[in-house]
């Protein structure tokens, strides 16, 4: 009996419609999906007309590739895949290994011919393999709802055959559009608003305030902890941590109690934006949802916005929390984020903060404090961390240059 042949081949949709720019985007895609399988055994990663597949001859259980490439970015969806020759034959023996042993209702063939020269049609290669099946095992033919769906892609000089395709994240490669700088908390929200920052292809810098020595240091154990698994996505990060209680310690004595929110997030965005100078991003992220708490009214992020020159990309905004905690507990963050700790917003922040602050009276307050000399001593202050995955991999990129002001 012929040894089957796995790899995994990679379906990729959004990038089909690149036009001319399609061959940068895959070159992304593969890359990323080498450096997601980098630390297990030797992959080839091949293009092939309309699909990239991963030759996974060399490995004892290819079925543990599948989970890393879940993981990346650019894939419509994948399966784990036999190669045979394009004989009708060959198919047949393939898919008798395939269905041994196995129980479903219910199945359906879809062929597909990537060159229509081949000596069956599709709908012919679907009727004959059908039949195959239906010779081989108890079970009906389902167009519309099958327990099993068994696809065969026709290539001039080879076949693929697999059995049902998993759903990948779809959107860009990360690499394959300009970095951004994502403001971190420890909750739920920001995760998920770099994620998403991620699937559009945009490698993300991590821009974490915390406030030791006034609060414990939870807050920054559980920033690592959402960068590492967020790493699992973009493969290298880098983690800036910014002493934010001295900072907070100066606007409280100097403002009003109600005024305090916008006026610790106007600082949090200069003192983003310089960093992400420092790492050449190219704007700002973070995790606001329009409405959801008092800093994030209209208003009040129309004053945040005031103090940037760089773009500020808020992927949440339209999101409600039930639609974004869906998203976290995908991600494996939700857990991490519910961990309690101190964070910086937890101190000297008032119960009933302003909601809908105006220009003049932002300005007025803020005159009260040295905003330069603040934001100065917040990115001195930073410090600065990496985080690779896989874990046993050398990084991707060198490291940048220490914190500097912007």
């Amino acid at each position: 009996m012929a040894r089957l042949r796995p790899c995994i081949i990679v379906h990729v949709h959004e990038i089909s419609l690149k036009g001319g720019n399609r061959p940068r985007f895959l070159r992304q895609l593969a890359r990323n999906l080498a450096r997601a399988t980098a630390d297990l055994p030797p992959v080839a990663v091949i293009r092939r007309p309309g699909r990239l597949l991963l030759d996974l001859e060399r490995h004892e259980k290819p079925e543990a590739v599948l989970p890393r490439i879940a993981r990346v970015a650019g894939v419509a969806n994948f399966a784990l895949a036999y190669r045979v020759g394009s004989t009708v034959e060959a198919m047949k023996a393939v898919i008798a290994r395939l269905i041994e042993g196995r129980e479903f209702e219910s199945f359906r063939i879809t062929a597909r011919r990537a060159f229509k020269s081949y000596p069956l049609t599709s709908v012919e290669l679907n009727r004959e393999l059908g039949a195959f099946v239906l010779g081989r095992a108890r079970t009906r033919v389902d167009l519309e709802r099958p327990a099993l769906t068994i696809t065969v892609e026709v290539l001039p000089d080879q076949t693929f055959v697999y059995l049902d395709r998993q759903p990948g994240p779809g959107g860009l490669p990360v690499g394959s559009s300009g970095s951004v700088a994502a403001l971190l908390s420890g909750g739920i929200d920001s995760p998920v608003a770099a994620w998403r920052m991620m699937r559009r292809g945009c490698p993300v810098v991590f821009v974490h305030f915390h406030s030791a020595p006034y609060l414990s240091a939870t807050s920054q154990a559980k920033a690592r902890a959402l960068v590492d698994r967020l790493t699992e996505w973009q493969y290298h990060s880098r983690l800036y941590l910014v002493p934010f209680g001295e900072i907070q310690r100066e606007v409280v004595l100097a403002t009003p109690a109600a005024v305090r929110v916008v006026a610790y997030r106007r600082l949090m965005v200069r003192i983003a934006e310089a960093l992400a100078r420092v790492e050449g991003a190219l704007a700002l992220a973070t995790g606001e949802s329009l409405g959801q708490v008092a800093s994030q009214t209209l208003e009040n992020i129309s004053r945040i916005d005031e103090v940037a020159a760089l773009p500020i990309l808020r992927p949440l905004i339209g999101m409600d929390k039930l639609e974004i905690v869906a998203d976290a507990r995908r991600l494996g963050t939700f857990d991490i984020s519910i961990e309690p700790d101190q964070d910086c917003c937890s101190l000297f922040v008032p119960p009933h903060p302003a909601t809908r602050l105006g220009a003049d009276e932002v300005a007025r307050l803020e005159a009260r404090l040295d905003v330069g000399r603040l934001v100065q001593a917040g990115v001195d202050g930073a410090a600065c961390e990496t985080s690779d995955w896989p874990v046993s991999v050398a990084p991707a990129a060198p490291p940048g240059p220490e914190p500097r002001a912007g």
